[in-house]
């Protein structure tokens, strides 16, 4: 009798069963012992009689503990009872790892959660969660890969900024000061000129002083960068890909969606239906309507975003935001200079930006006009200004913040609570 995964006890239903796992919940009933054994796969429901049991496997049944891991044999069961329908009647119990009285059992604080994040990631939700984003990672390479894109890495330590001077990171380099990279764009440029479409997906740092339930300051990237293309072309390939990734979660990972509590009839209209296109002059005038303090010119936060989409089913993408609050590499708008060619896409229900992006100014003296109008030090990248003195091409980019995807497509009610070791500004343990 070969050793068996537990999500195999389902389809065979009945007769030997041989599974190892760790025990979830354990209780003593009228002289039978139940056991909710699991392991990657599920769990089910294991029963020890342990009037008729050897005394010594009664005994080492007894003796198992919470989280204990375990081997056991036993005979299937068709049981209507027993969760999923199941039940595995124990012959035989081997303790591989006999666990210590386990620290987690109910109406714990968040806060105690994520001190014993170790331990707690072994629970269903963290598991069920664990699952999706794994799927929604496979997602998004199998999409680069059908767009003949090569995946691609770029350093973690950097000299300059991406995204702003006020979210770097400092990081001491034997005699010297660099940072933690905000961005892989600047090093997917490079390489869009030596494999045309590249992607990466790799871990970004931002030391955002926020606390909203969307930021981390060490968070999961997916970015890529396109030769030949404009605008228009960069959102509709960020729309296709968005279905995807949600076509292919909805279909692989249902069963643990919907243990989530996402009622995965509600991404229907994004796998479905065309994504609402609009201005950034447009949106204001919506959020005005919540907020009449904002300005022209203003940036939508976290607040602002959340209002806008809250009632939405599908992405918004908000396109053409004046120039002055987006970052210099952003081509401006040939046709009206003081807004830049680029998009941000908004996830609906509230749960606001997932992807930033847009043309690339690709152009010298455009490009280094745009830094000088923001203040920039041009030494530093030098490196990055030659890709505009050898062989240029208009091209267009974004960046996924994966994890914020996922907890869209999970419904979650935090970014935490998606990734197995969120970093925030006051976690860094475990």
């Amino acid at each position: 009798m070969g050793l068996e995964k537990i999500e195999k006890a389902f389809s065979q239903k009945k007769g030997e069963f041989y599974t190892r796992g760790w025990i979830k919940r354990k209780r003593d009933m009228k002289g039978k012992l139940f056991f909710l054994l699991r392991d990657e796969t599920g769990e089910v429901q294991c029963v020890a009689d342990l009037e008729t049991l050897d005394k010594k496997i009664s005994g080492e049944c007894l003796k198992a503990t919470i989280e204990s891991s375990i081997y056991l044999k036993g005979e299937l069961y068709a049981d209507e009872r027993a969760p999923g329908g199941v039940e595995l009647r124990i012959s035989s119990i081997e303790i591989v790892g006999l666990a210590e009285d386990f620290p987690i059992q109910k109406d714990f604080s968040t806060e105690y959660l994520l001190d014993v994040r170790h331990l707690w990631v072994r629970s269903s939700k963290m598991r069920d969660a664990f699952k999706v984003r794994a799927t929604v990672f496979d997602a998004f390479r199998e999409f680069m890969k059908e767009q003949d894109c090569t995946e691609v890495q770029g350093p973690m330590f950097v000299g300059g900024m991406v995204e702003g001077s006020m979210t770097l990171f400092k990081v001491p380099y034997f005699d010297k000061t660099v940072f933690l990279t905000q961005s892989s764009q600047f090093y997917l440029e490079v390489m869009m000129y030596s494999l045309g479409n590249v992607y990466t997906i790799a871990p970004s740092f931002r030391a955002e002083k926020s606390k909203t339930t969307r930021h981390l300051t060490e968070f999961w990237h997916a970015e890529v960068e396109l030769p030949w293309v404009g605008l228009k072309e960069i959102v509709d390939f960020e729309e296709a890909m968005v279905k995807h990734i949600v076509k292919t979660t909805v279909e692989k990972r249902e069963k643990e969606l919907k243990a989530l509590g996402r009622n995965v009839e509600e991404l229907a209209p994004t796998i479905e239906k065309k994504f609402q296109r609009m201005r950034y002059d447009e949106v204001l005038e919506i959020a005005k309507k919540k907020f009449p303090h904002l300005k022209s010119g203003a940036d939508f936060g976290e607040k602002e975003e959340r209002e806008i989409t809250r009632k939405m089913d599908t992405p918004l993408i908000v396109t053409h935001y004046p120039a002055s609050i987006k970052p210099f590499y952003h081509r401006p708008d040939p046709e009206n200079p003081a807004y830049v060619l680029c998009n941000d896409v908004l996830a609906p229900e509230g749960y606001g930006e997932i992807i930033g992006s847009g043309e690339r100014t690709w152009k010298e003296e455009e490009l280094t006009s745009r830094m000088k109008e923001q203040s920039l030090d041009l030494k530093p990248y030098k490196w990055y200004i030659d890709l505009r003195k050898y062989g240029s091409v208009p091209h267009a980019g974004f960046g996924l913040g994966l994890d914020r995807l996922t907890s869209w497509i999970a419904k979650t009610g935090h970014i935490r609570d998606v990734i197995p070791f969120p970093r925030t500004m006051n976690r860094y343990y475990p």
